[in-house]
């Protein structure tokens, strides 16, 4: 911005209004480290919730304590953990070390993926917008829906019989 501004009323006119993008001109993110040099994030999908650690490295993935490749065994599976360092373009640069509870195979790696999306911008705020943009951030909410009463399943009714 060339001229200066003086007041946030100003800076909400430049803005639009969009208080988001007053928030980044106002104050640029800082990194979130702790003493080791690692970031930490939870990363949530359907029940399960993965907390994870972040930190500069060759690129080692160890989820409750036993590697990527064993603990999810499907590529597919594998392929949704990668996907965060592919799109900020930083594979191979950070260890992962994560722990994961509740949910099945499928959750879990997706509550892994969100963690680190989440620890990777707060390691380096800069890498915030791809992951943003690729909506990697967003938590999806999306749950089991409850059985109800008078059904078999969640909206699946019993079998009709006219006799």
């Amino acid at each position: 911005m060339a001229e200066e501004i003086k007041s946030l009323d100003e800076l909400n006119a430049v803005a639009g209004g969009d208080a988001a993008v007053v928030a980044e001109i106002v104050e640029p993110r800082e990194p979130v480290r702790d003493e080791l040099g690692r970031s930490y994030a939870t990363g949530k999908r359907k029940d399960a919730v993965a907390r994870v650690w972040i930190k500069p490295g060759s690129g080692k993935v160890e989820i409750n304590g036993r590697e990527l490749n064993v603990y999810f065994a499907r590529p597919v599976l594998q392929m949704v953990l990668r996907q965060p360092f592919q799109v900020a373009g930083v594979e191979g640069e950070f260890d992962v070390y994560a722990t994961v509870k509740g949910g099945g195979l499928s959750g879990q790696a997706g509550a892994v993926k969100h963690g680190i999306s989440k620890a990777l911008q707060l390691y380096d705020p800069a890498l915030r917008a791809p992951l943003k943009a690729a909506g990697f951030l967003t938590r999806d909410s999306r749950v089991v829906e409850r059985k109800k009463f008078g059904k078999r399943k969640a909206r699946r009714s019993f079998q009709f019989s006219k006799r």
